[in-house]
């Protein structure tokens, strides 16, 4: 057998709809959680630079942000590991729906991955018998997982409810830098608004960013004006955009992931096999 007929053959039983969602998973992670630090780092030198002359004003904000960016490095870890588990959880239900169909056959490709992942034959050796021995403890516990996709479609239900809430306040951000922006426009074009230039502002603590008692807390004017012309403003709107759509690509993935599950595991209980395989 070729090569390109065995990478065929073993294509006929992947999972492309766990394929296609793990890419998108990965990608709007790696999204989200790298631009959404490097958004927030810039938003911490924003205010500390131009809307607060007084540390202990933006202190608490200054511990939030640092916080959240502990989260997103949880969060990525979090999600490559699960991705993964998802993808295999894909191969394995996908594979067992497919022989109850009778649309898939082992070839000798499958045979050799499957020899891969139980260890194969044990090497001569007290080392050798050692290594498979290890590795096959591993696999059998990751086995009895994957033998209960009722849990995998339990957890990345609950984690898409989650994630639906992560997704709602990503555009928070998003919507706070837009109406700066807007109003930056509206200074900039002076014919195009009936207010005076000196009554358009940024105020930092009616979005609860900063204490009402906090000075100057806002930015009227020309002053205003020249801030979102800085690179760093641009910068910083742009990455709130990118983590806001990367929190979209990442809910996308968890619900084809969710639908995907669901489907294998209906038509395994359907057709008698229960929720253990």
């Amino acid at each position: 057998m070729g090569l390109l007929e065995c990478c065929a053959r073993c294509l006929v039983g992947a999972p492309f709809a766990s394929l296609v969602a793990t890419g998108l998973c990965f990608f709007g992670v790696a999204l989200f959680c790298g631009c959404g630090h490097e958004a927030l780092t810039g938003t911490e030198k924003l205010i500390e630079t131009y809307f607060s002359k007084n540390y202990q004003d933006y202190e608490y904000l200054i511990n939030v942000i640092h916080a959240f960016q502990y989260v997103i490095y949880g969060t990525a870890s979090f999600f490559f590991l699960y991705g993964a588990l998802l993808l295999a959880e894909g191969f394995y239900t996908t594979g067992a729906v497919r022989q109850i169909f009778g649309d898939y056959k082992t070839t000798i490709c499958g045979k050799g991955l499957s020899a891969t992942v139980t260890g194969g034959q044990k090497g001569r050796g007290s080392r050798g018998q050692h290594q498979a021995h290890s590795l096959e403890r591993v696999c059998h516990c990751l086995g009895k997982w994957l033998g209960h996709p009722d849990k995998f479609v339990g957890i990345t239900y609950a984690l898409t409810v989650v994630w639906l809430l992560v997704f709602a306040c990503s555009a928070v951000p998003v919507y706070i830098y837009f109406n700066t922006w807007t109003t930056c426009q509206s200074i900039a074009s002076p014919s195009k608004t009936s207010a005076s230039i000196g009554t358009l502002c940024a105020d930092a603590r009616m979005y609860g960013v900063l204490p009402w008692n906090a000075f100057p807390g806002k930015v009227c004017g020309s002053n205003l004006l020249s801030i979102c012309k800085t690179a760093e403003f641009q910068m910083t709107f742009h990455l709130f955009i990118a983590a806001f759509v990367g929190a979209a690509a990442t809910l996308v993935s968890l619900l084809t992931f969710m639908i995907a599950a669901t489907y294998n595991f209906a038509v395994l209980k359907l057709m008698g096999r229960g929720t253990k395989f």
